[in-house]
């Protein structure tokens, strides 16, 4: 009997949630997404090593009311099984004299993690849920070393380099993202 297939997912948590929020125009809110089902979807009756969520939280003065909903949320991701929560920071940025903020260090702790856990064997295919084109070097390197990576990217927008490097892609569309919602 031979050994069941190891899968580790990483998830770009701003691009997933940004992609999700804009499939449903706000009709859908990303709490009440459904992360067992969507994660049983990847896997596909394969072992499920861990699943690692990349974000940052945002700032407390800026919205409170948002704020407190991004913390439930994260409280659920951090109580699920096999299940990495992965807390980034959020940097404030004036550009044309509006306040923003932008999610810094998410790539590059996917990328470190998704290479670093490819080279200490933790895994035989990642699952990477981003739609960003800048993973195509971290893509190479797991593939150095003989792992397998899968791209899930999403109708509205997916990395057209990412479909070409990764060993397997899968586009999501309304249809089939709709049922992970509560």
């Amino acid at each position: 009997m031979g050994t069941q297939e190891r899968i580790a997912i990483f998830i770009d948590g701003s691009n997933h949630y940004h992609i999700v929020k804009d499939m449903f125009k706000d009709k859908l809110s990303l709490n009440d997404f459904n992360f067992d089902k969507f994660i049983k979807y990847l896997i596909d009756g394969r072992k499920l090593i861990r699943t690692y969520y990349y974000s940052a939280p945002l700032d407390v003065n800026f919205d409170q009311e948002t704020y407190i909903k991004q913390q439930k949320f994260f409280d659920k991701l951090s109580k699920m099984q096999n299940f990495k929560l992965v807390l980034c920071r959020m940097q404030k940025v004036k550009i044309d004299g509006k306040t923003i903020y932008q999610v810094k260090e998410d790539d590059i702790h996917l990328a470190v993690d998704m290479v670093k856990l490819a080279y200490n064997n933790a895994y035989d295919t990642a699952i990477l849920v981003s739609s960003d084109g800048d993973f195509v070097p971290a893509i190479q390197a797991v593939k150095e070393v003989g792992k397998n990576v899968e791209n899930i990217g999403f109708e509205t927008k997916f990395s057209y380099h990412l479909k070409l490097e990764c060993d397997k892609f899968k586009k999501l569309n309304k249809e089939i993202v709709k049922p992970f919602f509560d």
